[in-house]
């Protein structure tokens, strides 16, 4: 579990507890976190405004949260998330559909999205397994599965297992 100081703000959200770290007004990392985190307060307004954006994705989630962000990663991962970045909300690819169209296999398909430093504002949770859900940040039954499920649902997306 990484420390909770990483975190520019912790707070709640309808799938659980949002960490974000914010540099200048950039969103560099989000994560979802464990009931063990301790709420903190955003203390910048750079960080209320990122905290705000995403929130308004969980009030309309169709709609792409307005934040700037950065996406550190190698120069292949950065192309898998720049092809998540155009799937829209409500629809989903596959790994596999995905993988062909970069050109390489689903499993690093997979690897780069559970690597994805901004989930929400870049949907890996839109790619999905061939047959149901698949995995969600290198969970493949637990809590981040419930989360994908959740994202999914509420963007009109059923998926059965």
């Amino acid at each position: 579990m990484a420390d909770q100081s990483s975190f520019d703000a912790v707070f709640d959200s309808p799938v659980g507890k949002l960490g974000i770290q914010v540099q200048g007004k950039i969103l560099c990392r989000l994560g979802f976190l464990s009931g063990r985190y301790p709420l903190k307060q955003a203390q910048r307004t750079e960080t209320c405004k990122v905290q705000r954006a995403i929130l308004c994705y969980f009030d309309n989630p169709l709609a792409v949260p307005d934040i700037d962000f950065q996406l550190s990663g190698t120069l292949f991962q950065r192309k898998v998330w720049c092809a998540l970045r155009r799937i829209p909300a409500g629809k989903v690819m596959t790994y596999g559909a995905l993988a062909e169209r970069l050109g390489t296999g689903a499993r690093a398909v997979g690897n780069a999205c559970r690597r994805n430093p901004v989930p929400i504002i870049v949907p890996c949770h839109r790619v999905v397994a061939q047959q149901g859900l698949g995995g969600f940040a290198g969970d493949h039954e637990g809590r981040l599965t419930k989360v994908k499920h959740w994202l999914l649902q509420a963007e009109g997306v059923e998926i059965r297992n």
